[in-house]
């Protein structure tokens, strides 16, 4: 009948009035991403770039206490995207989805880098080298072996990881790494590998390892450019420290 209130319509916004209002995060949300299109990564604490990075794998949850947890635990926004699966595991109420998360943030910021290193002379982008190296390995667990391949001119062939060790050894073979060489044709090579403790400074091991490369690949005429450590602490460069 004509002038009587719907009951559907009733019905509907009594459960409006009812429902509970947003969690309170969900306004610190919003204000998040407005600071982050207005500013940037600049204007915001590693904690709330952290949170951002969350919000999607933890869309019901108020992301803050766990991003100071993880930054408590491993130390920067770096370091947390770049710790393995079973350490970010550890921390509660952080699940499987929040770590795939991190690890496709980690993921594609080392494909940035390493895409500025491609269709250019290596030797001319030294500092895209630095930042691509440091970012794929200075907060790995477990010292690792990468080997970059250049042609002619320098420019990127392949970049390979070789060899995984321990915290503080890696076992390299430096026949397989020239013969990788060879294979893929390539004329120079550079070596970076990572120091976990932190600091890059060469050991004894480093050297002689380095100097049995550059005996293998300079008999076949393929240059060692350089051997770069990478840590926490920053970089260490053979050619810069004149052992090669």
């Amino acid at each position: 009948m004509a002038g009587k209130p719907d009951l559907q319509e009733n019905a509907a916004v009594a459960a409006i009035s009812e429902a509970p209002p947003p969690p309170h995060y969900h306004g610190h949300r919003k204000r998040l991403r407005a600071r982050f299109r207005q500013a940037g990564a600049q204007g915001l604490a590693e904690y709330e770039l952290l949170e951002l990075v969350l919000f999607r794998a933890l869309p019901r949850r108020d992301v803050k206490p766990i991003a100071k947890k993880l930054l408590e635990k491993f130390g920067s926004f770096a370091e947390v995207i770049s710790a393995p699966p079973a350490r970010l595991a550890e921390v509660s109420d952080f699940g499987e989805e929040a770590i795939t998360d991190l690890k496709i943030v980690q993921a594609a910021a080392n494909e940035l880098l390493r895409g500025g290193l491609r269709e250019k002379p290596v030797l001319s982008s030294w500092s895209a080298v630095l930042d691509y190296c440091r970012t794929a390995m200075a907060y790995a667990e477990r010292e690792e072996l990468r080997v970059l391949y250049l042609d002619k001119r320098n420019q990127l062939i392949a970049d390979e990881r070789q060899q995984v060790g321990t915290v503080d050894h890696t076992p390299v073979y430096p026949r397989e790494v020239v013969k990788r060489a060879l294979e893929l044709s390539a004329s120079a090579l550079i070596l970076v590998h990572n120091h976990p403790s932190g600091d890059p400074s060469p050991s004894r091991a480093d050297v002689e390892m380095t100097q049995a490369i550059v005996e293998a690949a300079r008999a076949l005429g393929i240059s060692l450019h350089d051997h770069i450590i990478v840590g926490r602490q920053g970089h260490a460069s053979f050619k810069a420290l004149g052992l090669i």
